[in-house]
């Protein structure tokens, strides 16, 4: 049997950012309603390794919205205790050459001045960090405000706390609309949701659910897999990085490419990643990027070679051009608002985003410039 809801808000997408919208939107004092065709975190977010990182971005906007969103996971992990895993463990980066070392001295330098905190490690002391690394590296970086969550966990967590509506197994099939174009709410198959306000979270799906508002948002998955390893012993203290990582996440190119991501977990696994290639949603078994992950892992820590991977998965990122995340509201489209295309670093940048969001529902200045994340900028693209 149909239903119909009337809310302040529906927010489009139960994963990490979504939840992150309901619960500051919630926290507004809006009435909010969260809609997923699926489970929470049943797309991108649970799939992910959970970074919270600054490590990894250049200094410009998003490193302005990372460190924004880190504040407010502080703030999270201080309230929710250890239900959500958070692990303020910081993140180490490594050179392998010295060549290699002068660019991340040099790439550091810059986000100092933006507000991140890195540290030089010199050669001689990567292994008071980290004892197992592999020998013959050239330094590092330190970077002791990265940090961890589980965000299967964290999600689910910020949905209950967020007091907001849960609509599972729901896909929105339209996006409803005054006869003067300004939006009205959604339709799905167990019914219409009526609201002034919808937000597109929808993730990898992002840009489907804008064109069925009638809007161009050129949301594509980027595919990347995660090994995970038995249970150990605290062996790998941090995040470790080979610095390589960082011209990864910043490239354009669709071709498969991997760096060495190795990093430890409460419960004892550790989780080795990153690779990243453009093949639509392809969702088979890549054997040779497997071996190119567990190789990469090995450089960085001989012993995993003797640990078995007892599993696999993949995850599809929420890429678009640019790589910046779309942001607030949609000009062409009254009540739409956008917080989507965050690729591989939406769990980090969703509380940021969240707030950011509520802030411009309950009509008060953001505490960031959108006009960065502005979702109308592809439009020109699809002119």
């Amino acid at each position: 049997m149909s239903q119909r809801l009337t809310c302040d808000v529906v927010v489009v997408g139960a994963g990490m950012v979504g939840a992150a919208c309901a619960l500051y939107a919630a926290r507004g004092g809006m009435d909010v309603v969260l809609v997923d065709r699926g489970p929470v975190g049943g797309g991108t977010t649970g799939s992910g390794e959970g970074n919270l990182l600054v490590s990894d971005k250049e200094p410009g906007p998003e490193l302005e919205l990372a460190l924004y969103s880190l504040r407010l996971w502080r703030r999270l992990a201080e309230e929710l205790g250890p239900a959500i895993e958070f692990e303020p463990k910081g993140g180490v980066v490594v050179a392998s050459s010295c060549e290699g070392l002068t660019a991340l001295a040099d790439f550091a330098a810059g986000q100092r001045a933006a507000g991140v905190e890195a540290e030089a490690v010199a050669a001689d002391r990567l292994h008071d960090l980290e004892p197992h690394l592999a020998p013959g590296l050239a330094g590092g970086m330190l970077y002791s405000q990265d940090c961890q969550v589980m965000p299967a966990l964290a999600a689910a967590h910020l949905v209950r706390a967020s007091g907001a509506r849960l609509l599972t197994g729901r896909t929105v099939t339209e996006v409803l609309r005054t006869p003067q174009g300004a939006v009205r709410g959604v339709r799905t198959a167990g019914g219409d949701i009526l609201a002034p306000a919808v937000v597109n979270a929808a993730g990898t799906w992002g840009g489907e659910l804008a064109a069925l508002a009638g809007v161009h948002l050129p949301v594509l998955p980027r595919r990347g897999f995660v090994l995970v390893t038995e249970p150990l012993p605290r062996r790998v203290r941090h995040k470790v990085y080979a610095a390589d990582y960082v011209a990864d996440v910043a490239s354009d190119s669709a071709a498969l490419q991997t760096s060495p991501v190795v990093e430890g977990t409460a419960a004892g696994p550790v989780l080795i990643g990153a690779s990243r290639e453009r093949i639509g949603f392809d969702r088979s078994f890549s054997l040779p990027v497997l071996r190119a992950l567990a190789a990469g892992a090995i450089r960085l820590f001989p012993f995993l070679e003797r640990v078995r991977a007892m599993r696999t998965y993949l995850g599809f990122r929420p890429y678009l051009p640019d790589h910046l995340p779309a942001i607030g509201p949609d000009p062409r489209v009254p009540g739409l608002l956008h917080a989507c295309g965050h690729e591989g670093a939406g769990i980090g940048l969703a509380t940021g985003t969240g707030q950011l969001i509520a802030r411009v529902l309950s009509g008060k200045a953001p505490e960031l410039d959108l006009a960065p994340f502005r979702p109308e900028r592809f439009e020109r693209e699809a002119v």
